[in-house]
């Protein structure tokens, strides 16, 4: 589990078909630890110096942006929250569920940006105004109405120390929507169905 505050930008070093190759001035981190890459939860396999290396499954590879990586790009990285740790963002699990092309950043007053990214039908559902959502691993908060995309504001501090600031138009991020939008939808479903069975006629008995 994360919080969607950035600790620290890694560096590619290289990709290959199976692993990821990070540089990253993590000091206490170990292997089997959790670390998010760009929103993305994966462990670290192992260690040489600043390098921190991760397996890669097809799975991860077809449905987040890690795919498309290159040596010597910016990572967002997030070690994994611990209990008593503060929970600065909202709860972000690492489990991507759409890679999102950023349509337009725009400048705004006092050096914020305007970040407007698509949002896909199957998300929609769990995005509210002034909810929350994490790109490439960063809690943001949706500032209009959902809907073929969402806008959020990029304060300063968040342009500089994670990769929103540096991606442009057409690039792509990582999208995870709020658990708890996903348990609320979860149990409408569920109720929609408990009332759907209870409005059926019961099958008759056969007599014998």
């Amino acid at each position: 589990m994360f919080t969607g505050i950035i600790q620290k930008l890694g560096r590619v070093q290289r990709r290959t078909a199976r692993q990821l190759f990070i540089e990253a001035s993590f000091k206490n981190i170990r292997r089997g630890e959790s670390l998010a890459v760009n929103g993305v939860c994966l462990t670290v396999v192992r260690r040489c110096g600043k390098i921190l290396i991760f397996d890669l499954s097809p799975e991860t590879l077809q449905t987040t942006n890690l795919g498309l990586l290159n040596s010597e790009e910016r990572v967002n990285l997030e070690k994994s929250l611990r209990v008593g740790d503060p929970l600065g963002g909202h709860w972000v699990t690492g489990h991507v569920e759409a890679v999102s092309r950023i349509l337009l950043k725009e400048p705004l007053s006092d050096g914020c940006q305007l970040l407007r990214c698509e949002l896909p039908e199957s998300l929609r559902p769990r995005v509210v105004l002034k909810g929350s959502i994490a790109a490439d691993g960063v809690s943001l908060t949706v500032q209009s109405p959902p809907r073929h995309f969402f806008e959020t504001i990029l304060i300063p501090h968040t342009l500089r120390h994670t990769v929103l600031g540096r991606k442009k138009e057409g690039e792509r991020v990582n999208l995870e929507t709020d658990i708890l939008a996903k348990y609320a939808q979860n149990e409408e479903v569920l109720a929609a169905r408990q009332r759907e069975g209870a409005q059926s006629p019961r099958p008759l008995r056969r007599a014998f």
